[in-house]
């Protein structure tokens, strides 16, 4: 099975100057936790992702406002890919190995043109490969350390 076979298209993207607003707006009404972020909407070039967790630890957590954020301000860049083309136990394997819990797709050209998430390989995988991702990539980072507030 091909990433193409499972993979959510087109997803909703936004560009590194869209405000943060904006993005946490996108992820409320197309229920998702990240957003692809590209060089701008005629070309869709991937340069980027922006999640949830990251509009928290990049802006709230060091006490930035967050409605005056830009997303190149906060979003990961570069961001891991697969093509339409990867096979799906490849895409297991590189979620588990950087730990994501989402993947952008990206077309040959660069472009973005899917999304893979958890929930789309739960759907469609085998049982077990699913606990695999899931297990792995929840598995805590070794030099995190709890934090009391």
């Amino acid at each position: 099975m091909e990433v193409k076979e499972i993979m959510t298209p087109n997803p909703v993207c936004c560009t590194p100057d869209t405000g943060l607003e904006g993005v946490a707006r996108m992820m409320v009404q197309h229920d998702c936790g990240e957003i692809p972020v590209v060089e701008n909407e005629e070309s869709m070039r991937l340069v980027g992702v922006v999640t949830d967790r990251d509009i928290v630890c990049r802006s709230l957590a060091q006490g930035k406002d967050p409605m005056s954020m830009r997303t190149r301000e906060c979003m990961s860049s570069p961001c891991v890919t697969v093509t339409p083309e990867t096979s799906l136990e490849e895409c297991c394997k590189i979620m588990e190995e950087h730990r994501i819990r989402r993947v952008p797709v990206a077309d040959q050209g660069g472009r973005c043109c899917g999304m893979v998430s958890q929930a789309d390989i739960a759907r469609r995988a085998p049982t077990q490969q699913t606990a695999e991702v899931v297990k792995e990539v929840s598995q805590p980072k070794a030099t995190a350390e709890p934090v009391i507030a």
